[in-house]
Formats: C-alpha cells, sequence, structure tokens
C-alpha cells in the first residue's frame, strides 16, 4: 500500500516542454530512489510510471510568464497499470522585465551615442528614439520564453490518495 501524501520522485523517460507538450500529452518517467516508508521498501527505483501535461502556456512576446504542469496517472508494478492521483508539479519561466530593459535601454543608449556624435543634441534624441524602437522590435522578434524539462530531469509528485498495489 502506498500511503497517502508520500512523494514520488521520479525521472522523466524523454523532454517535455511548453513550445512542443500541449495539456494532454502524455509522458513516461520512471521512480528517481526506492520509495521507502517506515522502514520498508514500498517500490524499488526504476519503478515506470505514467502521466500527462495538465498545463502547457507559453509566455507572451513582452510580458507574461511560460507554465508547464505536469501530474502522474499510473504505476506499473507486477506486470499491469494501476492508477494513481497526484498533486501537479508545475514550472514557470523567468520574467522577462530585466531582458526587455536590457534590450530597449540598450538600444536606446546606443543610438543616442551614435546619434550625439553625427548629429549634436538634436542626433542625440532621434538616435535615442530609433534605438529604443530597435530595441523593441528585438524584444518582441525574439521575447518568448519557454519551460523546458529535459530527459532525466527529477520532478516531484506528492500522492493525493493511498493506492492498493
Amino acid at each position: 500500500m502506498l500511503p497517502r501524501g508520500i512523494t514520488l520522485r521520479v525521472r522523466l523517460n524523454q523532454s517535455v516542454d511548453t513550445r512542443r507538450n500541449p495539456a494532454g500529452t502524455r509522458f513516461e518517467a520512471s521512480l528517481a530512489q526506492p520509495l521507502i516508508h517506515n522502514g520498508a521498501t514500498l517500490l524499488p527505483r526504476g519503478t515506470r510510471f505514467t502521466g500527462h501535461v495538465v498545463e502547457s502556456k507559453p509566455s507572451g512576446r513582452l510580458k507574461g510568464r511560460a507554465v508547464l504542469s505536469l501530474t502522474l496517472d499510473s504505476v506499473l508494478w507486477n506486470g499491469a497499470a494501476h492508477p494513481i492521483s497526484t498533486g501537479d508539479a508545475t514550472r514557470v519561466s523567468a520574467r522577462h522585465r530585466k531582458r526587455n530593459l536590457m534590450l530597449i535601454g540598450g538600444g536606446a543608449g546606443t543610438g543616442a551615442t551614435i546619434g550625439a556624435i553625427a548629429g549634436g543634441g538634436v542626433g542625440a534624441a532621434i538616435g535615442a528614439a530609433a534605438g529604443s524602437v530597435a530595441g523593441t522590435a528585438t524584444a518582441l522578434v525574439t521575447g518568448k520564453k519557454n519551460v523546458h524539462l529535459a530527459p532525466e530531469t527529477v520532478v516531484a509528485f506528492a500522492l493525493r490518495s493511498p493506492v492498493r498495489l
């Protein structure tokens, strides 16, 4: 019997990410270490699990964070798949703010410097405006963030209800 609340640490058998895997995509994983409870080994290392992507949301180009949520559905034990229910494991991408400020501010600063050299104060203003437009365009074109879990990534899930094997 697997008790409610026990943590299952599994290794993903393939990569999962917000760019290629929509909600509902199935994945396979294996137990990263033996599952031991009260001194007894309940499941050996390598026990196979299946699960699915619960949520896969890409980020926006200038704001918003990518979100990837996974859950486990079954454990393969003695040749049979046993349904299980776990809490979701969720990963969220980094923010856009710092990168956008660097691209837009850097573009404006570079444009102002070049404009000042070429045309003085008026050139600096025109260069700063052109540089910030170029920086914003670069942020728009390259801005999408992604959550990527590589094969062999260890992910932890809490068992929601006990499972009789």
